[in-house]
């Protein structure tokens, strides 16, 4: 008898229940990393994808769960049936009106196999719905798991500098005022403990009516934190009885964003003595500055990083793009001159050079074994750190200035003895100065200047970009060369003058100036990590200078004609 051939089963999915904290990615736990960097769905609200999609894998899923995007995506087919809304890659159309749930919406993204994490805001054990998808996949039979996240009730105190224990361990309620009953504030009311409450902002006056009402001192201590843990961030400190008017007086209600949510601590550890000192997050130099790059993603992303470290929002916009040499030739044959022996060095002056080469490279089926027996040098962090992602540690990086002299100040001359071929190989931009290429003719060696790539100027950014610039809605803007000053007056036109213009060297602030710009910040070193360090410590004395004046800490932007007038309604 021949064996029957079954059918496979279907290949199960499975679905990562993940908190993803309140707001801040940093704060994701290294599970939750990980899941995402697996997943092949995202099922999330669209706050809760802008914290995790910078850790998920490119070409990821994306569903928003949120109503707007159901309403969205309804008018957008013509019919009263939402689908599911899928910001990127591919997803299943939902045929019926229970894609409204999300838990219908994650047994639709898991189907096939597919590995799906659902993140919530915050932790999953607090939110009010995540019990019942995880119950929907347990009756389906659905595999998953639970990563944990911290609590906004926990972690929002912690930036806004409102310890919640001290060591006589006092009581400590949490308490969502959407929910609580009448029992639970006269709870509240008749102890001393700290209480954190959840809130929105146009009803946390009246929840701190309820807690006077309870029992509690009208002059208790308050703090109210809004969009915690992001560069959004702001605390107002008050008593029960002064919140409403210190809100008033801040002129943030009543507002179209009262709905948004806060956490409000009270208790005598959220006093303004103890924020004082304890206030970490938004004392930070650069905190909510909203500074302009004038870079690619891609090129901006160590010195983005660093700006965020210093509370900054970083806004890359590329005011130069690359595109290949108009003749190819004289490329081809140089790297086909790495593999033969032609070059005792290699010198990569730029990331883009070491970006054009690498394509070659693999357009010829070669990696980086090729450069075995050629030294290479290369200018500047940035240019090491790609050759090193290529799998090429430097031989040669300025121990001074980070330029073309700093590199010919350590470069060795041509020694017959000792060099067995005098040549080298140099891929530049078509732009490129002559200072390296004189230098090195000079030290005594042959070089081969090859235009590796071009460089154009960039398409103009989105109008609101634009209008941004013009209208000093960025507090700052980081010059890195005097190609991206002229490049970006031409592209967006010239910055407000309220923005603070800071420049890697003498040459682009002299740029600067000869454009009508005000240069308040230099770089003490040709390095845009140094230009960054510049320009928080000149916000580190403008906010301490504001604070000794018995001033309000201010970003340049909220100085601009009219800024009070916008701001009053956040």
């Amino acid at each position: 008898m021949s064996p029957t051939t079954l059918p496979a089963p279907p290949e199960q999915g499975h679905v990562t229940f993940l908190g993803a904290g309140p707001g801040d990615p940093g704060l994701l736990t290294l599970r939750a990393v990980e899941a995402l960097a697996n997943a092949d769905v995202l099922v999330a609200e669209h706050e809760v994808l802008d914290v995790v999609r910078r850790h998920a894998r490119q070409g990821v899923a994306e569903v928003q769960t949120d109503a707007a995007a159901d309403s969205s995506a309804a008018s957008a087919t013509g019919t009263g049936t939402p689908q599911l809304t899928v910001v990127d890659g591919a997803s299943t159309t939902a045929g019926d009106p229970a894609v409204r749930d999300a838990a219908h919406l994650v047994m639709e993204a898991a189907r096939g196999g597919r590995r799906v994490v659902r993140a919530v805001s915050g932790d999953v054990g607090l939110d009010a719905y995540a019990a019942e998808e995880m119950l929907a996949c347990a009756a389906a039979g659905v595999p998953f798991e639970v990563v944990p996240g911290i609590a906004a009730a926990v972690g929002v105190p912690a930036y806004a500098g409102v310890p919640l224990r001290d060591e006589q361990g006092a009581d400590v309620r949490f308490v969502d005022a959407r929910t609580a009953s009448d029992r639970c504030w006269t709870e509240i009311g008749a102890s001393d403990g700290t209480v954190v409450v959840s809130a929105t902002l146009d009803t946390v006056a009246a929840t701190a009516g309820e807690l006077v009402s309870a029992g509690r001192k009208p002059d208790t201590p308050m703090t109210v934190t809004v969009a915690g843990t992001t560069t959004r961030q702001r605390t107002w400190t008050a008593t029960l009885g002064t919140i409403a008017q210190t809100l008033k007086q801040a002129k943030v209600l009543p507002s179209p964003e009262g709905g948004r949510p806060v956490i409000a601590v009270v208790g005598e550890r959220s006093s303004a003595a103890q924020r004082d000192q304890l206030a970490w997050f938004e004392s930070k130099p650069l905190f909510g500055w909203k500074v302009l790059v004038p870079r690619t993603k891609e090129q901006a992303a160590s010195l983005s990083d660093q700006l965020r470290s210093y509370g900054a929002v970083p806004h890359e916009v590329p005011t130069i793009a690359v595109e290949p040499p108009r003749t190819p030739q004289q490329m081809e044959r140089a790297v086909k001159g790495l593999v033969t022996g032609r070059y005792e060095w290699i010198a990569f002056t730029s990331v883009n050079a070491v970006k054009a080469v690498r394509e070659k490279f693999e357009e010829y089926g070669l990696d980086a074994r090729a450069f075995a027996g050629i030294k290479v040098a290369a200018v500047g962090e940035q240019t090491a750190a790609a050759l090193v992602a290529f799998g090429v540690k430097p031989d040669l990086v300025p121990s001074g200035e980070q330029s073309a002299a700093g590199l010919l100040e350590d470069w060795p001359p041509y020694d017959p003895v000792f060099d067995p071929i005098d040549r080298v190989f140099l891929p530049r931009a078509d732009i490129a100065t002559e200072t390296l290429v004189a230098g090195l003719i000079e030290l005594g060696w042959e070089v081969d200047d090859v235009t590796a790539y071009r460089t154009v100027r960039a398409s103009p950014p989105p109008a609101e970009t634009r209008e941004a610039i013009k209208g000093g809605g960025f507090d700052a803007v980081l010059f890195t060369s005097s190609s991206t000053v002229r490049n970006l007056v031409g592209i967006a036109g010239k910055p407000h003058n309220v923005t603070v213009i800071a420049c890697i060297g003498p040459a682009t602030a002299k740029t600067a100036e000869e454009h009508g710009l005000r240069v308040d910040v230099m770089a003490p070193e040709p390095s845009v990590h140094k230009l960054a360090e510049a320009l928080a410590d000149f916000g580190a004395r403008r906010r301490l200078a504001a604070l000794e004046a018995g001033d309000p800490v201010t970003r340049p932007s909220e100085r601009r004609p009219g800024s009070r007038r916008r701001r009053s309604t956040t």
